[in-house]
């Protein structure tokens, strides 16, 4: 089953809990939570006390993603404050192995997260240890951006290795997911769609995500 996943990034601050119950109605899958510190990317969002707050909002697994170096030091906050899933990146990560048995240990589903350019091949070694690959089908730090075209190929390699390994790790996309866009992806072999503008700019997050959802069971 293809989920998808808003990402309150594009969501109004100023009715945060309103935005969140709407997506929830409108048939969202899973809240999708960027977590930027400045410095790993050059932006910043927000940190747990957001996500404690979406979590006493909807009952949909929250999906955490830590764009932040020293991910170490802010897992167990994130875990508490609600976080379901966690992804970190690679270049973030002194030693990887260990970074996601602690989010297993703090009771989220570890993720890791690939920049455009960072290496298939970084994983390798890990995939047996997490539920997800999250790849980033734009540079991080900013919302709105055109999807990388070349992704896609990234997107077939990561689900035919899946396949080949006999595992079930998810296959997460963000950014420049749409109308335009999500059919490809999902062909591909995605299995977690992260959108944002696509649903929080439209006027009807209902009929948005119903166009989505129809597009990539195609």
């Amino acid at each position: 089953m293809k989920r998808i996943a808003p990402s309150i990034l594009s969501a109004d601050f100023n009715r945060l809990q309103d935005e969140i119950r709407a997506v929830e109605a409108a048939g969202a899958d899973w809240i999708h939570a960027d977590v930027m510190d400045g410095h790993f990317v050059p932006n910043i969002t927000f940190g747990p006390m957001v996500v404690e707050a979406v979590r006493r909002t909807t009952r949909l697994p929250i999906d955490v993603h830590l764009m932040i170096t020293e991910p170490d030091r802010y897992i167990a906050d994130f875990a508490k404050a609600g976080a379901t899933y966690i992804s970190v990146h690679v270049e973030a990560c002194v030693h990887l192995n260990r970074t996601l048995q602690l989010i297993r240990d703090h009771g989220a589903r570890p993720g890791v997260a690939l920049n455009p350019a960072t290496p298939l091949e970084s994983l390798i070694w890990v995939l047996e240890y997490i539920d997800y690959v999250l790849v980033m089908s734009v540079n991080p730090g900013f919302g709105g951006q055109a999807f990388i075209p070349n992704s896609l190929e990234r997107i077939r390699t990561l689900h035919r290795l899946m396949v080949d390994r006999g595992l079930n790790t998810l296959i997460e996309v963000d950014g420049g997911v749409s109308d335009k866009t999500i059919a490809d992806i999902a062909a591909a072999g995605a299995d977690v769609l992260v959108a944002g503008s696509a649903i929080f700019k439209s006027s009807n997050y209902g009929a948005a995500i119903r166009s989505l959802r129809d597009k990539m069971n195609v």
